[in-house]
């Protein structure tokens, strides 16, 4: 049950559109399917290192130093609005008239790994959630191979979710839609990442 809880609960967060997701998106239809690959494998590595800190009981050490959250939560709140805002700004820019987006561009894989990681490393909610799940469906006692075993789960189901997507938004009929849509998209996207960053800088918790 304890696997079967983390897997429902996990599957459901990862399917929920964030910032990770639009940045895998973004990377799909705007660069190559390595770049979105790579930069989903930076997301995997930020699922490993939130979901391990949550596993620790990062929550603990927030209560007790509740500056160093303060710190991530405002760094990542400033991170998110500044690449809204930055997307927002090549949103104006004109588009192209070609098979390919005008701002399609080869972006470097380290530099994808990198985006792939911080964007979802700015959010320290997440290690608060993966705590909180773990303390609601791992019973006292729990041996601590159940701890990695169920970090190994919530990477797994990433990576079918990621995978996923990565082939639909790669397909050539996405692709065209897209490309008709661009501009209202790109809006979007970067309203999504201002508001997701406005709402980590000003919430409480």
């Amino acid at each position: 049950m304890f696997f079967l809880s983390v897997a429902a609960i996990w599957a459901i967060a990862s399917i929920t559109p964030g910032p990770t997701t639009l940045l895998t998106i973004s990377y799909c239809l705007t660069s190559s399917r390595k770049v979105a690959i790579t930069a989903a494998c930076g997301t995997l590595t930020g699922t490993f290192l939130w979901g391990t800190a949550g596993w620790l009981g990062i929550n603990a050490l927030f209560q007790a130093a509740p500056f160093a959250y303060l710190t991530l939560k405002i760094a990542g709140g400033l991170y998110l609005v500044c690449l809204g805002l930055k997307v927002f700004l090549d949103f104006r820019a004109p588009r192209g008239t070609g098979s390919q987006p005008a701002l399609y561009v080869d972006v470097p894989l380290g530099k994808a790994y990198r985006m792939g990681l911080i964007t979802n490393l700015a959010n320290p909610k997440t290690a608060l959630f993966v705590a909180s799940l773990f303390a609601a469906t791992m019973p006292a006692g729990t041996p601590l191979l159940y701890g990695l075993a169920a970090i190994g789960e919530m990477m797994v189901i990433s990576a079918v979710y990621y995978t996923g997507l990565i082939s639909l938004m790669t397909h050539p009929a996405v692709a065209a839609r897209y490309l008709s849509a661009k501009r209202k998209i790109d809006f979007g996207v970067a309203a999504v990442f201002i508001g997701f960053g406005t709402k980590l800088l000003v919430s409480q918790r």
